[in-house]
């Protein structure tokens, strides 16, 4: 690892960011999905909930239980997980193949009917978050490994964060919310010299933005 700059070669010869530790499936995460721009509703409504799971655990521990989430949780069609009552609840409490927490299991049903009122409200989930892009004036001049380490959290992440709390959302602090906008899109945090950078910056630079229904 190049500890200067927060970069790891692969056994390709390729530089990548830091944090896959060059672990297969990690590395294809960071390879084919990290940073790539989202607009469909029920990867973001996926994502946002898998990180409030991983509060106080590792990504790559949700990873490896991504599929179990998918099934236990409906692929994240928010629309049928807005439907989840308590027997939902300990059936999902009896799952071993995901993360067994009452109050993150009765967070992302919460979360699906506050979805719903938000589809209603912008049309879309993807319409809501993408209006929270930051400018380029408010990102970094330069993303760095020092610059990644000293903010995770940002002033957008917090303006989000506070807003899906208001409108009822639950285990969606501004770390949260971060690593959430990294993996979406919303920002290309893909540090400087990572292989992935360009093209992440390419699909962000020929996105069309989704709008809300106004």
């Amino acid at each position: 690892m190049s500890e200067s700059k927060g970069l790891i070669e692969g056994s390709d010869g390729l530089w990548r960011c830091f944090w896959h530790g060059n672990q297969d499936d990690y590395l294809r995460y960071h390879d084919e999905e990290w940073g790539r721009p989202v607009t469909d509703d029920f990867r973001l409504f996926e994502k946002i909930c898998l990180e409030g799971f991983q509060s106080g655990l590792s990504w790559l521990t949700i990873l490896r239980k991504r599929e179990n989430f998918r099934t236990a949780f409906a692929s994240f069609d928010f629309h049928k997980v807005a439907f989840f009552d308590e027997s939902d609840v300990n059936r999902l409490l009896e799952d071993k193949g995901i993360i067994r927490h009452r109050g993150k299991i009765e967070a992302t049903i919460n979360n699906a009917r506050r979805a719903i009122d938000m589809e209603r409200e912008f049309g879309s989930l993807a319409a809501y978050f993408w209006s929270h892009e930051p400018e380029p004036q408010d990102r970094p001049a330069v993303v760095d490994y020092e610059t990644l380490v000293a903010n995770p959290i940002t002033p957008a992440s917090t303006r989000i964060s506070k807003d899906l709390k208001k409108r009822g959302w639950k285990f969606v602090g501004p770390t949260t919310v971060y690593a959430f906008m990294q993996a979406m899109g919303l920002v290309n945090d893909h540090i400087e010299g990572c292989c992935c950078r360009e093209t992440v910056g390419k699909l962000r630079a020929e996105l069309v933005r989704p709008k809300a229904d106004m």
